[in-house]
């Protein structure tokens, strides 16, 4: 069961806002919870809906509050946003049900339509939403190395999977039920990839009427993973344990490359640059749409018997340095680099952070494409290996990049 914790769509001002109708379709199947609750649905087009009493049902949930109504809400919640409508509205015309023209229709009746049509369609664009988020990456290359063609999984490919991650979320007390979602970029360079799945389950003490008790659940989680068809790399979300990664490694490598041991791993990322070559690391002129990048944040590893780690930070550290006359060794154990990047068409610069030897955190993920190009060009990511029949991905990520 999705985990429901309304801020918009349950407030009355909001349900007053979606099409009386509409409203009173997407609560029916839970007429009985609601009488239960106090709250009996009108049955005729004039009756009204008691919506601070409603409002209070949907804000304070119980134990007997049926799973598909909590899901239904937390989907709706979700996607109840200004962005989201507009992709709800594209998602919904090309599904052939857009809405009549209406002017003052909100994002949480667009939601409401869409859940009420498509079930389906609001989860994938809910999952393709969730994608899109997480900023920080663990990378794991795989044995081609280079440019390699994007997998395009079929319905049977994908349920393979979800099978073979069911397998060991069941033996690991997650439960079963997963599901695979595949999103790839328009220059066909990248694919996004999201797996829903559950939690371990969590107990929590309620108090109701002076009683004690308590309630078992499965949170629900999203992993979410970056193929990048240019490096032959896949990227996984940092949020997941050990073992989930270790089992999505093995899992896409199987059922998308034919081999449980494609993505073996192994260095990414490397500090060295800063080392060898100063101030000249920061270079981005070669780069499209980075106006200039900063050294904001390095860590030092000292070790020794209390495993010493050393923080410098400045807003811009080289300058600091330069003005204490100062350089780091070329011995020194770095571990960990923030630094500042200003692009072109954003103006508050953002965040890049690199701990070698595979993790790599940024502000947005769609600054990724650029500073990836950069990292790779200075020398603090691995370059792709390029062959003669690859050049068709290169250019098609040249265009995502122009596109970016």
């Amino acid at each position: 069961m999705a985990t429901f914790n309304p801020r918009r769509f349950a407030q009355p001002d909001t349900l007053k806002l979606i099409a009386h109708n509409r409203l009173v379709e997407f609560l029916q199947p839970f007429a009985t919870y609601l009488v239960d609750r106090g709250l009996t649905l009108p049955s005729g087009n004039g009756a009204e809906i008691d919506y601070g009493k409603l409002s209070m049902i949907l804000m304070s949930p119980d134990e007997n509050t049926p799973s598909e109504l909590a899901d239904a809400l937390y989907y709706v919640h979700e996607m109840a946003t200004r962005g989201e409508m507009d992709v709800l509205l594209e998602a919904a015309k090309e599904a052939g049900f857009a809405l009549d023209d209406d002017s003052d229709t909100s994002p949480a009746d667009v939601a409401v339509y869409v859940w009420l049509k498509d079930r389906d369609l609001l989860e994938k664009k809910h999952a393709e939403m969730i994608a899109l988020r997480p900023k920080s990456f663990e990378y794991f290359a795989g044995k081609v190395g280079g440019p390699n063609p994007i997998p395009n999984p079929t319905a049977k490919k994908i349920s393979d999977i979800q099978a073979h991650l069911d397998a060991w979320f069941l033996e690991n007390k997650r439960g079963d039920g997963s599901k695979v979602f595949v999103f790839p970029d328009e220059a066909n360079s990248k694919a996004w990839i999201l797996v829903r799945h559950g939690k371990p389950l969590r107990r929590e003490g309620t108090h109701d009427g002076g009683k004690s008790s308590s309630i078992y659940f499965r949170p629900e989680v999203h992993d979410v993973l970056i193929y990048n068809a240019l490096l032959d790399e896949i990227a996984i979300v940092r949020s997941g344990t050990k073992g989930e990664k270790n089992l999505y490694r093995e899992a896409f490598g199987l059922h998308l490359f034919g081999d449980a041991d494609y993505f073996p791993g192994g260095d990414k990322f490397t500090l060295q640059p800063l080392l060898t070559d100063g101030v000249d690391s920061l270079v981005c002129t070669d780069i499209e749409g980075i106006e200039w990048i900063k050294l904001r944040e390095v860590q030092r590893y000292w070790g020794g018997t209390q495993k010493e780690i050393e923080t410098r930070r400045a807003d811009d550290l080289f300058a600091a340095m330069e003005v204490r006359d100062a350089s780091f060794s070329a011995k020194a154990k770095l571990t960990s680099a923030v630094f500042t990047v200003k692009f072109e068409s954003v103006k508050t610069p953002r965040s890049v952070t690199i701990r070698p030897k595979n993790v790599a955190m940024y502000t947005r993920d769609e600054d990724s494409v650029r500073v990836e190009k950069w990292l790779t060009n200075r020398g603090f990511a691995s370059a792709p290996k390029l062959e003669e029949n690859n050049l068709e991905i290169v250019e098609n990520v040249d265009a995502a990049l122009a596109y970016a």
